[in-house]
């Protein structure tokens, strides 16, 4: 890696760190150059344009890095719905709520949701939308011919909502429920809880034979 690449990437690090803990408006240029170490304060200007630009290289980055880290799985033809709804919610799960390093990456997606702005037209664009006709897809194998798109849509979201849910509550749950049950809650139990409740509202059954995230 060059000196000049080397320098890029510490921005685009630090940016995510500090973009994720202040939002947009709040993080400054001098507190991103001064978390990556870069004395030049012309360098965000010089490798992305304009802070604009970076925070949208930021939030870019950090769907893509969590979308490569869980990838959906590879259904071959003859796949049961069953089990690709089941891989579906699996990954979409993982994807929110196991932990990894840098945290920041979800942070600052949670951010984009609650309070979006140009980056997250073109996250939607770019990651949500190409997998949320991928679950579209999957839901028309298992409901009438004639169901409305509205109705499908509906469906849909109401298993992106469940994993959601779990994302955004966990302070709550956690008070709910109890530190001793809140700890339970992995990624994985969530998971095949949220994929039998949404495949028995489908009329359908959990897969057996193969694990729901091959």
């Amino acid at each position: 890696m060059s000196d000049g690449d080397d320098t890029r990437q510490r921005i685009l690090t630090a940016a995510g760190y500090v973009f994720a803990e202040k939002g947009f408006q709040d993080a400054t240029v001098r507190d991103i150059l001064r978390r990556a170490d870069v004395e030049n304060m012309a360098a965000v200007n010089y490798y992305f344009g304009s802070k604009e630009k970076l925070y949208l290289e930021v939030v870019r980055q950090a769907h893509m890095q969590r979308t490569q880290e869980v990838p959906l799985p590879q259904w071959p033809p003859g796949t049961p719905t069953e089990e690709k709804l089941a891989g579906f919610i699996h990954t979409m799960m993982t994807r929110m709520v196991k932990e990894r390093t840098p945290g920041w990456q979800i942070q600052i997606l949670m951010r984009e949701v609650f309070h979006p702005t140009e980056a997250c037209t073109e996250m939607v664009r770019e990651f949500i939308r190409p997998h949320f006709e991928i679950l579209l897809g999957i839901l028309k194998e298992v409901t009438p011919p004639d169901i409305s798109p509205k109705k499908l849509h509906l469906i849909a979201f109401s298993i992106v909502g469940q994993c959601l849910y779990h994302r955004i509550a966990q302070p709550v749950v956690a008070l709910l429920v109890g530190d001793e049950e809140f700890r339970s809650y992995d990624a994985e139990s969530l998971a095949r809880h949220i994929a039998e409740f949404s495949l028995a509202a489908l009329g359908l059954k959990p897969p057996l034979n193969r694990s729901a995230h091959q």
